[in-house]
């Protein structure tokens, strides 16, 4: 397999498991080799500003991230890179990480930027194009996004209106992305490659679109670690905020390694039927599966099914929420680090 090259060590690295509790349940680590197939993908939104702690992580939440990043042997790398690697099936280096940021909040520029910058790590900033064009109090401006492209920070596409791009069909999809796309080119003079679906909702007609309109990746607001095996239009990010952005938390998850399965079910993130029948098949090089615990959104510990040795179906004790619900299954790993999915959906 042809490598890409010397990966370049920026000091970089972040990442975050979900739910702390969901650790307590699931045993002991077995000894086992380790691949380098495998990134965790951070999402910030804002920082400093504590009057919006649902999407805000505080400054000094941010800076014991940094700290911890910059001493614990993690390799930050621009999220275009891990793309490529998984893209091309070739290899990352053990415990890369990438860094997102969605939304352009002016704290990005103001607090996040040059935090950033002096510890060396490359971002990525979703931008959703409206916002700026409308000049929403707490959002930056063009020069501002300029700025920071100049400067070599990734700009990616978020949408225009950031809106619920599922709830009103594929036509009305297109038009938005394509308006976002006018924008980027009018503004920036380039089109991003790289899709962030707004609040992490998708379906799959508009999965689709993303990949039939030329995007590279998609991602999403489910927590996991991308890997070889992951859909490179539904790809999951570990999302801090004040609640979810402990240095204890924050420690563990960046440390995550990935569970790979397939055919997975049901495969609408929208679903028809609650509650939902989700089942899925661990691949043949995760090992010690019986040691695997899931969890629901809003029920805890749900029940698990073992079908043959590698299909796993889980049994849900009622139905789901209306809006966004998330699975999350942990396994220990391999050199004491935590295996993890997790999955999204929706509940109309």
């Amino acid at each position: 397999m042809m490598r890409l090259g010397r990966w370049v060590k920026v000091r970089m690295a972040a990442s975050l498991l979900a739910a702390a509790g969901l650790l307590g349940a699931a045993g002991a680590f077995p000894a086992l080799g380790m691949a380098a197939d495998s990134a965790v993908i951070l999402q910030y939104h804002r920082f400093g500003e504590s009057d919006l702690p649902s999407t805000n992580i505080t400054l000094a939440q941010f800076e014991a991230h940094l700290a911890h990043l910059r001493s614990g042997g993690y390799t930050v790398l621009p999220v275009p890179h891990i793309v490529a690697a998984l893209r091309a099936g070739q290899p990352l280096p053990d415990k890369a990480v990438g860094i997102t940021i969605d939304d352009a909040a002016t704290s990005v520029i103001g607090e996040a930027w040059p935090r950033l910058r002096e510890a060396g790590f490359p971002f990525t900033l979703f931008v959703a194009t409206d916002a700026i064009d409308q000049r929403h109090a707490r959002s930056m401006s063009w020069d501002d996004i300029r700025s920071l492209a100049d400067a070599g920070v990734t700009i990616a596409n978020h949408s225009s209106a950031h809106g619920h791009l599922w709830r009103h069909g594929v036509a009305a999809a297109r038009r938005d992305l394509a308006n976002a796309e006018k924008r980027f080119q009018a503004e920036l003079g380039f089109s991003p490659r790289l899709f962030a679906y707004p609040y992490g909702e998708y379906d799959l007609a508009l999965r689709g679109l993303v990949e039939e309109l030329g995007f590279e990746v998609a991602f999403g607001q489910h927590s996991g670690v991308v890997g070889t095996a992951a859909d490179l239009f539904a790809l999951p990010r570990f999302s801090l905020n004040e609640a979810y952005g402990d240095i204890e938390r924050f420690r563990l998850i960046v440390d995550t390694l990935p569970i790979a399965v397939r055919d997975v079910t049901p495969a609408e993130p929208i679903l028809a039927r609650n509650p939902p029948h989700i089942g899925f098949t661990v691949d043949e090089s995760v090992d010690e599966i019986d040691a695997l615990a899931c969890y629901a959104s809003g029920q805890g510990a749900v029940q698990i099914e073992l079908l043959g040795e590698r299909r796993v179906e889980l049994r849900m004790s009622k139905p789901l929420k209306r809006g966004r619900n998330r699975i999350n299954c942990t396994l220990p790993g391999p050199d004491r680090r935590w295996r993890w999915l997790g999955m999204q959906y929706l509940v109309p």
